[in-house]
């Protein structure tokens, strides 16, 4: 384990990097005193996605493609918001 202070690193925050990426833990101090330590983390693995995973899950409106005059008022601001009171 390696120790090194907050202006160290600092200077050499990618080395650091690459060592934890490495496996190693490395302590960060503020005059001497370790104040955070840091290390590798487990893995994380998700499974891959497949075609067909979400289906029927959400639908998709008939409309949603379709823009309106009160979407044009919306988007460019050319009219109050119908759907507010």
């Amino acid at each position: 384990m390696t120790t090194v202070n907050i202006f160290e690193a600092k200077a050499s925050f990618s080395k650091l990097v690459a060592a934890a990426e490495a496996g190693e833990t490395v302590v960060i101090a503020r005059n001497g005193k370790p104040v955070a330590r840091l290390g590798p983390i487990d893995p994380v693995a998700f499974p891959p996605a497949r075609l067909g995973d979400l289906a029927g899950q959400f639908t998709v409106p008939d409309d949603f493609d379709e823009w309106s005059d009160e979407d044009d008022a919306l988007w460019y601001g050319s009219g109050q918001d119908s759907r507010r009171p």
